[in-house]
């Protein structure tokens, strides 16, 4: 069988580095992409075929893929979308311009990101897009608005996608985790200072919670688990003859999956109004 081909993005830690580091292990041709320099380098340093990929430049992106494509000769199994990142704050508190980051990065980039592999996958006959979604996909919680939202349009993209892309056999899956011990807590710490004004607003008190909680290393939020767990889940929607669309991972995101299905919105939004 011949090496298989994967384009990853958001390597610089978590679940992207995991990722990485597991399937060039397994085998496969990794091309790991991060957007600092510095961190390309030390996915280099890690023995990894890395690009500095800014997912808010489409410069960025069409170099990457061009970079990618030239070392495989035209072609590429794999897409795993993962760069993200989560902007906390009240949405009447949230800048528009905060809220058009967010999308720049977790929904624009992906989009031309994949409107860009599509057709190689469409001339070689084959290939799978994987989108790494979250729990907050598809059940909303207070003051996670922004992600939320580009969360929620991942859900609606990659749904539209599967059906537009079934008859030329590539198939396109989501992967759905729940809280995961990453580098997220502390990017959307970064990102909360920068966009809100917490003494101005009436959820002071509530952004002193978040930030404390933000600050700490690991997440003190039940059922966590590790970017290992992701992993599996990935290489199943990878390697399997009959991937599943949605692999929801962590209990949370099951149990939640399960609630929306049986209980009443009003019943629901009392629960998530408490987490």
């Amino acid at each position: 069988m011949s090496t298989k081909s994967i384009l990853i993005t958001g390597c610089s830690s978590g679940i992207g580095l995991h990722a990485a580091l597991t399937l060039s292990a397994r085998g496969y041709q990794v091309f790991a992409t991060a957007r600092k320099a510095q961190d390309v380098s030390e996915l280099q340093a890690k023995g990894l075929t890395a690009y500095q990929l800014d997912l808010t430049k489409p410069e960025s992106i069409s170099q990457t893929v061009t970079q990618v494509l030239e070392v495989t000769g035209g072609r590429l199994d794999y897409l795993f979308n993962n760069g993200a990142y989560g902007q906390p704050g009240a949405l009447e508190d949230l800048p528009t311009a905060a809220l058009k980051e967010q999308f720049e990065t977790n929904v624009f980039g992906w989009h031309e990101l994949t409107k860009q592999i599509i057709p190689v996958m469409k001339r070689q006959g084959h290939g799978r897009i994987i989108q790494c979604s979250s729990v907050l996909g598809f059940v909303a919680m207070a003051y996670r608005g922004a992600y939320n939202a580009s969360k929620y349009a991942i859900e609606g993209l990659t749904d539209t996608l599967r059906l537009e892309l079934k008859s030329a056999n590539i198939a396109v899956i989501l992967l759905e985790p729940g809280p995961i011990n990453t580098q997220f807590r502390a990017n959307a710490l970064a990102a909360i200072q920068a966009h809100i004004d917490i003494e101005a607003s009436d959820h002071k008190v509530q952004y002193q919670q978040q930030i404390a909680r933000l600050s700490s290393e690991k997440s003190n939020a039940s059922f966590t688990l590790e970017p290992l767990d992701v992993t599996q889940a990935l290489i199943h929607a990878l390697e399997s003859k009959r991937p599943k669309l949605r692999y929801r991972i962590t209990m949370p995101t099951k149990i939640f999956a399960l609630l929306k299905r049986l209980l009443p919105a009003r019943w629901l939004d009392y629960l998530l109004a408490k987490g």
